[in-house]
């Protein structure tokens, strides 16, 4: 069996999928295929520091390679962890266990905290509006923009599909929010992100974003869903500075979709509509 089919069928099996699931994995790209696959489902590969020693009372995907360079999937389960099926204990002990993964949800849903950005937490306002027409280009300042449903801004790079993480299956691309008491938090703690390199579509104030997943919400006149957080990335840190991967974790805002068209302007309110 490929590496390839080695890594989905163990996926299937881990998440109780039918054989044959997992589609469009590739043997060159078989782990990056498969977490683009889960990102799709709001699910994702989480390394594990340590896979030989990695100890987890719950399924996990292990990755072994032999003498040879080859490798295989497995799936690992148990503290301490061994394959959990009696058919992989022989490739469990041809090779080293050199990579783990976990798969985890992307849209955990943070409590909600009254008051975390002040007296008005129940609806915000826009207090910026940016494009990058393509990949790693500046960010755009706007007034005002056009908004298209399933798409994003016009003319901003993921409404194009040409985003750096872009993929047609993927939920939470059309929009990127980011709190201005986000980036005053970071600046606080010593490290300054402008509005315009956060590299997020809107920027708002008076607003618990992460608060608002799993809702749908009205920004000015386009209805939107917030579909998951917009976590930090290496990619945004390599971009910017170091300190604002860590410093963004859990606050680095929301992506939603879009649900209507029409024009966002600076000074809109946004407000929750509910699940």
């Amino acid at each position: 069996m490929s590496f390839a089919s080695d890594v989905s069928s163990s996926i299937e099996r881990i998440l109780e999928l039918d054989p044959g699931t997992l589609l469009g994995i590739t043997e060159e790209r078989a782990l990056a295929d498969a977490g683009e696959w889960l990102s799709g489902r709001n699910l994702g590969l989480v390394p594990v520091a340590g896979a030989a020693t990695f100890a987890w009372a719950g399924h996990w995907l292990g990755i072994v390679e032999r003498a040879d360079a080859s490798r295989s999937a497995l799936v690992m389960f148990g503290s301490p962890s061994g394959p959990l099926e009696p058919a992989d204990d022989a490739i469990f002990t041809t090779g080293a266990l050199v990579a783990g993964y976990v798969i985890a949800p992307l849209n955990v849903h943070l409590p909600h905290h009254a008051g975390a950005y002040g007296e008005t937490t129940g609806s915000g306002t826009i207090t910026a509006i940016f494009t990058a027409p393509a990949k790693e280009a500046q960010c755009v300042a706007h007034d005002r923009c056009r908004v298209v449903a399933k798409r994003g801004l016009e003319g901003d790079r993921y409404a194009t599909n040409s985003g750096t993480f872009s993929h047609p299956d993927r939920s939470g691309q059309d929009l990127t929010l980011i709190a201005a008491e986000s980036l005053a938090a970071l600046a606080a703690s010593g490290i300054e992100l402008s509005a315009v390199d956060a590299r997020r579509n809107l920027v708002t104030e008076g607003i618990d974003l992460e608060g608002l997943v799993g809702q749908r919400l009205m920004i000015g006149s386009v209805e939107c869903f917030a579909s998951r957080l917009a976590e930090p990335c290496a990619h945004l840190q390599r971009l910017t500075r170091p300190g604002v991967l860590r410093g963004l974790v859990h606050r680095g805002g929301i992506r939603v979709d879009v649900l209507t068209d029409g024009e966002l302007a600076v000074g809109d309110q946004i407000r929750p509509l509910g699940p």
